[in-house]
């Protein structure tokens, strides 16, 4: 268990309900963060860490994965879709369904969709490969809501939202990325609408292998609400914002102020004013439009004064 792992399971399948407007046609890993979508963010991060081969779950607009990436490939690395239907099967779930694509030999990534980090996965390789761990959960002391038990003197997971220790304080996030081994599979029912917390549960009342590695390098966001998902524009606005896309159309008086990006084959109208805005391809925004702190969803057009929308 040496060799860096070479396979990652993105989950892709979320119905991204708090992100509402934004997510109606689009599944929340494929929402456009500087004009890429999200999911790819995901790709480079353990790409970087040497994975070659992406397993992506998908329920909700499911088609949309197929347009974004139509050679089933990304950075000519190839790209599996395990799709869930009728419903979506949740982590664990969609884990099994896609059981046959993952390795059966060694360890693999299993990344959220809706996070961006570019936390250092080098460390957490390490502390699994040394471990002997079946699971191994990366985990932060800051930046969102600490939910997770963790012992640092044995390097093991006791805990996860208070449901085995209700009077101990976390001190944790779990980040949505660990390292599994394969034989973690065989734990989770086939067929079976199930998260992995309740099997992750089951590994600490039976004294399993479940441990943490506590990264607090780098940066790590959850895009779950639309606040997030402009906030991590301004974050990451030193890194070249406005992105406007080689092929889209903003007017001479047009102005844009903060961290707006601008989609392919978007239109800006003569004077227009952006501020902080998020514009998807294909949408057009009259001459004259104003618009702070909104989201404009691909192909649909926008006139007159808009703040803090979804449109």
């Amino acid at each position: 268990m040496s060799a860096l792992p070479s396979t990652a399971f993105v989950l892709g399948a979320g119905l991204g309900t708090r992100l509402k407007t934004l997510t109606a046609r689009l599944p929340k890993p494929l929402i456009p963060v500087c004009n890429a979508p999200l999911i790819t963010r995901a790709f480079g991060h353990l790409h970087a860490a040497g994975v070659e081969r992406f397993i992506v779950n998908t329920h909700w607009c499911a088609e949309a994965y197929g347009a974004a990436f139509p050679a089933e490939s990304w950075n000519s690395c190839p790209l599996f879709f395990s799709h869930e239907t009728p419903e979506v099967l949740e982590t664990a779930g969609g884990l099994k369904l896609a059981e046959d694509r993952l390795p059966a030999a060694e360890a693999f990534w299993v990344y959220n969709g809706d996070i961006l980090s570019d936390l250092p996965l080098q460390p957490a390789w390490e502390a699994h490969r040394k471990s002997g761990n079946e699971v191994t959960l990366v985990l932060r002391s800051k930046d969102g809501p600490l939910q997770v038990g963790f012992d640092a003197g044995t390097g093991q997971i006791t805990d996860l939202g208070r449901r085995l220790h209700p009077e101990a304080t976390p001190q944790f996030l779990f980040t949505g990325i660990y390292l599994v081994q394969p034989e973690f599979l065989a734990r989770i029912p086939a067929a079976t609408k199930l998260s992995v917390i309740p099997v992750f549960l089951d590994m600490i009342r039976a004294g399993a292998r479940l441990g943490g590695v506590v990264i607090d390098d780098g940066n790590w966001w959850d895009l779950g609400a639309r606040e997030q998902y402009l906030a991590v524009h301004r974050e990451l606005a030193a890194d070249g914002a406005p992105w406007i896309d080689p092929g889209a159309r903003v007017a001479p008086t047009a102005t844009l102020r903060g961290a707006c990006a601008i989609g392919a084959g978007v239109v800006v109208g003569d004077g227009a004013v952006l501020e902080d805005t998020i514009v998807w391809a294909g949408a057009t925004l009259a001459p004259g439009t104003e618009l702070r702190r909104c989201v404009v969803t691909a192909g649909v057009g926008v006139q007159g004064i808009h703040a803090d929308a979804d449109l």
